[in-house]
């Protein structure tokens, strides 16, 4: 049985996304996907990972990957980029 899922445009689902975010327990000011790619049937969102001075990953990253991660789930079932 295959999925059905809705196109959407870019920024669509950039906007829904970050609505997303800002509902996620991780959640911290200054974290957003700031693009989106399409690789296979999984969306992959983008933005700051808030690394270290020696480019090292800090608490944020991992809340921001682990919100990430769930965009991926959530968003992936629901929607593919037009």
């Amino acid at each position: 049985m295959q999925k059905t899922t809705q196109a959407i445009s870019h920024q669509a689902l950039l906007e829904k996304a970050n609505m997303l975010l800002k509902e996620h327990d991780d959640y911290f000011a200054g974290m957003e996907a700031s693009d989106v790619i399409q690789q296979g049937d999984v969306l992959v969102f983008r933005g700051p990972f808030f690394l270290d001075e020696e480019g090292l990953p800090t608490p944020k990253t991992t809340a921001v990957f682990n919100a990430f991660k769930h965009l991926a789930l959530t968003l992936s079932s629901r929607y593919h980029l037009a």
